[in-house]
């Protein structure tokens, strides 16, 4: 047992830290290793020498290649699931670091695997900071990779950066923004920075809240990150309004499949809101830790919500809401349709319907344009593709009702008929104006970036240039 698994256990109990139950990761003692070869040695039977009967041998188990990690499974906040075990089965290195994904927040000293290859730190340090922010991205990339892996082949889901020639991977800065009330993906640093920050009114003293802490915020930005390695058109700032609110929704949505996609979270999510998705549950409060800092009782933002497009401006975070609610709607409707709870657990029933969104989602958005894309696009995709995966007609009745709802679709029937056999594409209710601008001053790091957003301006006063030196503009001026 090493240095911070001792930390953490006193006489083969759990220890609170800052009192909250922690999770610990069961390893043999030396003394019960010593034991189990002793016991081999001197009184289990050997093979006899001679057996008339052949014997099969067992078949060979597969060597063991991944690591246990400790991670805040929601964040600090949530006391009911605190800190718990995850496995990434895969490969990871010294920092920590694979090959996709590496931690590089200077002055934080790298973190080695203990003798069993796990990653287990103490809360509240920097070394379990470390761990715990490498852990949800590299399991946020798992987790769409394998939403879209045909035939049992892997995806793999390139960074913006990568070609056939570069493979550069994301580095990771769990403390990289000091004194900042914010987070966010750089795609010309190829990176992920996570801020921290004292509570506004806090007295002197008070805690710093770490957002490299929050699975929420974490899963949010890295889905930034997996987006722009898919449609790396929708981040620039001349896209309309929708194109930005489908990045911001898709960043709170990977947090909310994230979650789905661990059966001890779904297992806590059916217990906390007896299998009634729309009760209150951490699942549709993001960032809670953060959103308590500011005052607000559901996080950040709450994805449990009635928003409308006639609801909301053309600021991002707030158009956000509206897809994403209607996601969670489809998500709520999907799981009350498919439940049994005489045949069928709740968990396991939720946890399946999680994975299939999850992918339904992706590739709708894979499926739609590579710019200028709204929400209908998404929608319609999405209406196409349960068609095509032969799910029940109740699954596309749930997707054109809520997206309905949200005025995003009209539909061709009243929402209590059934869509016409062989519809699979609305039209948009509410569309983006022309001309209309994105505004981006209430938005996570990422969409507030320069490198998103002053060089279209960049580039427009330069357009305007090369028109005024046209000939006809020249006498334009000149006049």
């Amino acid at each position: 047992m090493d240095e911070s698994q001792g930390a953490l256990q006193h006489n083969g109990r759990q220890a609170d830290i800052q009192g909250l139950p922690v999770a610990l990761v069961a390893t043999p003692t030396i003394e019960y290793r010593m034991h189990r070869k002793t016991l081999k040695a001197t009184v289990e039977p050997g093979m006899p020498a001679a057996f008339p009967i052949p014997i099969p041998l067992p078949i060979p188990l597969p060597v063991v290649v991944g690591s246990r990690v400790l991670i805040w499974k929601q964040d600090p906040s949530v006391a009911e699931i605190g800190v718990r075990r995850a496995y990434i089965p895969s490969r990871v290195l010294t920092g920590p670091r694979d090959a996709r994904i590496v931690n590089g927040t200077p002055g934080l000293p790298a973190v080695s695997p203990n003798t069993f290859g796990d990653f287990i730190q103490n809360p509240g340090t920097g070394a379990f900071d470390a761990v715990h922010t490498f852990a949800v991205v590299r399991m946020t990339l798992t987790m769409y990779q394998r939403a879209i892996a045909v035939g049992g082949s892997p995806a793999p889901i390139p960074w913006q950066w990568n070609s056939g020639s570069a493979a550069d991977p994301l580095s990771v800065y769990p403390h990289g923004l000091p004194d900042t009330m914010n987070a966010f993906y750089s795609r010309s640093q190829r990176a992920l920075k996570f801020g921290d920050f004292v509570a506004p009114g806090s007295p002197a003293g008070s805690p710093r809240v770490f957002t490299c802490r929050s699975l929420d915020i974490v899963s949010h930005e890295a889905g930034h990150a997996i987006l722009d390695g898919l449609k790396p058109g929708w981040l620039a700032f001349g896209n309309p309004p929708q194109t930005g609110g489908l990045h911001e929704s898709f960043g709170d949505l990977t947090a909310i499949f994230l979650a789905l996609s661990q059966m001890d979270q779904v297992e806590a999510i059916i217990a906390q809101t007896k299998a009634n998705l729309h009760d209150k549950t951490f699942l549709a409060d993001l960032a809670e830790q953060f959103g308590l800092a500011l005052g607000r009782p559901n996080g950040l933002r709450n994805a449990d919500n009635d928003l409308k497009l006639s609801q909301v401006s053309t600021e991002v975070h707030a158009i956000s809401q509206v897809f994403t609610g209607a996601i969670y709607d489809v998500l709520a409707d999907i799981f009350a349709s498919e439940r049994k709870t005489r045949v069928r657990d709740d968990a396991a029933v939720l946890y399946e319907v999680g994975q299939y969104l999850c992918s339904l989602v992706l590739r709708a958005i894979i499926g739609a344009p590579a710019s200028g894309a709204n929400f209908a696009d998404v929608a319609n995709r999405m209406l196409q593709i349960t068609a095509a995966d032969g799910k029940p007609a109740a699954y596309r009745q749930f997707i054109r009702n809520r997206f309905a709802l949200r005025e995003i679709l009209l539909s061709p029937t009243p929402l209590t008929e059934a869509l016409p056999v062989g519809v699979t594409v609305l039209e948009a209710a509410v569309k983006d104006a022309k001309g209309a601008k994105q505004d981006r001053t209430g938005c996570c790091g990422t969409m507030t970036l320069e490198e998103y957003s002053e060089v279209d301006d960049l580039l427009e006063e330069i357009e305007e240039l090369k028109k005024s030196l046209e000939p006809r503009g020249r006498e334009k001026v000149k006049a």
